[in-house]
């Protein structure tokens, strides 16, 4: 399945799933308006926000996988391609160029966004076409990872982001 939006495109292969969106995230409320409030800013420029699994992906999900790596499976993979705004680019964090290959020695279980016992996660930052990007994967099962993360891979080579 061809999936493509925003100057993103990837084929998924059979059994995967994904969603290319553009989402703002709601403002801060303050405490006296009644609300303990979420992040973000009026002033936020939505970017794009990759996600991509091997598994159904709940319509609810946060831009790094809440709510959806909490349903995966001992062998499911959740890829997240996270789009920073033009003023990351050329900044050292951002300095590698092409998306990453990855490799199971990369993932832990100390790198993931929210703890969850037996998975496993693997965060990188690059550049591509004068776009900067964060990668985030996480694996169901960290004892899987030299089965899984190939899986990661072909999704990663049969994407491409083209500029702006």
């Amino acid at each position: 399945m061809k999936l493509s939006a925003h100057g993103i495109t990837t084929d998924l292969p059979a059994g995967w799933e994904g969603r290319i969106t553009k989402r703002r995230r709601p403002t801060v409320v303050s405490a006296r308006a009644g609300g303990p409030g979420p992040v973000g800013s009026p002033e936020e420029v939505p970017q794009p926000v990759v996600h991509l699994a091997n598994f159904a992906l709940p319509e609810e999900r946060g831009d790094f996988g809440s709510g959806a790596v909490d349903r995966m499976g001992s062998g499911d993979v959740f890829v997240t391609l996270f789009e920073y705004g033009p003023e990351s680019v050329g900044q050292a964090l951002f300095a590698q160029q092409g998306i990453p290959l990855l490799r199971p020695r990369m993932f832990a279980s100390n790198a993931l966004q929210k703890t969850i016992s037996g998975q496993a996660g693997c965060q990188r930052f690059f550049t591509v076409a004068n776009r900067a990007f964060c990668l985030y994967v996480v694996l169901g099962r960290h004892r899987e990872a030299t089965t899984l993360v190939p899986h990661a891979n072909t999704v990663l080579r049969n994407t491409r982001i083209s500029s702006r």
